[in-house]
């Protein structure tokens, strides 16, 4: 029985094959039909699209390839972390899919950049020996996972910060600037990456941290544990983001990452803003800034300890920092007026 010859004109019948069906109609082992489609895919005459039981074998010559790839709207994939590079990975998936098939320009730039960021910390950080990634195409949006089975992001924040707990990783994380390796990294990824997405989930240890700008919102809620970190993004086909415009929105002069937010409700342990360690903590880390946005949304009202520590004390330690309030209620700017600020 010529094999080849069988496989050629089913290929030519069907615009496709699969090797089981070559063994069902042969009746020889897998392994042994493999054999012939390997020989195929040496002489250039065949492509292999997908992976396990989706997996199938196209033409190499003409559209055939290109029009069967558009259709694998979704890859997943486990890599060994060792000499792992993330742009690899990511021509990988854009080799062995369609996922970026006929994206708006400034999307693809957001995925690109957001998916390298995120596994390259994966890479470079988690310790883990492997790291999945998933990335799908459908309903009008695109989103990635990357999961590894490391140390944990805010585990290793809360150690290498010596902090109290993982909710004060997370606090300082949301500040931007943050990196447990300041002489590689400069810990601007996760911020950017939060703010080009339509929403950025963060899972570590027993917290999840999600970014939403769709409701332009950040919440952290309690999860069952895990080991390790998975990062979750989503941005929608028809977004109008645009990755150099955030950049910009978060520059200075000298196009240094010189401009953060800070959501003041997150830092709210129990009842209102009535301790001045409450705002040390919240402004720990923020003098590497020229300019410190800080949001109020959610919040009624805040102590005259906490706005005296805010916008006399530390502002006058930090004259050249500019301090920006957003969505601060009628109570909470007279407390802010009162300690002589004017915001």
């Amino acid at each position: 029985m010529n094999i080849r010859a069988l496989i050629l004109e089913l290929l030519k019948r069907q615009g496709s094959v699969r090797a089981a069906e070559v063994v069902k109609r042969t009746g020889f082992s897998r392994a042994y039909i493999n054999r012939f489609f390997k020989q195929l895919r040496d002489d250039g005459r065949l492509v292999l699209l997908g992976r396990a039981n989706a997996a199938r074998y196209v033409s190499a010559s003409g559209n055939g390839a290109n029009k069967a790839k558009r259709e694998i709207r979704e890859i997943h994939r486990t890599f060994l972390n060792r000499g792992l590079e993330e742009d690899v990975v990511l021509q990988r998936i854009k080799d062995e899919s369609g996922i970026f098939y006929r994206l708006p320009s400034n999307v693809a730039r957001i995925l690109e950049y957001a998916f390298s960021e995120m596994l390259n910390n994966a890479i470079e950080h988690s310790r883990s020996k492997n790291i999945a990634v998933r990335m799908k195409r459908g309903a009008g949006s695109i989103s990635f996972r990357v999961v590894d089975r490391g140390v944990g992001i805010f585990k290793k924040i809360k150690r290498t910060r010596h902090l109290a707990n993982d909710l004060e990783a997370i606090q300082d994380l949301i500040k931007g600037k943050l990196t447990t390796d300041p002489k590689n990294h400069s810990g601007e990824g996760i911020f950017f990456t939060s703010k080009v997405a339509d929403e950025l989930v963060i899972k570590g240890s027993g917290k999840k941290l999600i970014f939403d700008n769709r409701r332009a919102d950040v919440f952290v809620e309690d999860i069952n544990p895990i080991i390790g970190t998975a990062v979750e993004f989503s941005i929608g086909e028809r977004s109008k983001r645009d990755v150099q415009k955030v950049f910009a929105d978060y520059a200075g002069e000298e196009f240094e990452f010189a401009k953060t937010l800070v959501t003041v409700e997150l830092f709210k342990t129990k009842g209102d803003y009535v301790s001045r360690s409450q705002a040390r903590r919240l402004l720990m880390g923020l003098e590497k800034f020229k300019t410190v946005v800080l949001d109020f949304k959610g919040l009624q009202t805040v102590g005259q300890a906490f706005a005296d520590e805010v916008f006399r004390v530390w502002q006058k330690a930090h004259p050249d920092i500019r301090i920006d309030v957003r969505n601060a209620n009628e109570n909470i700017q007279i407390m802010i007026q009162h300690v002589g600020s004017g915001g």
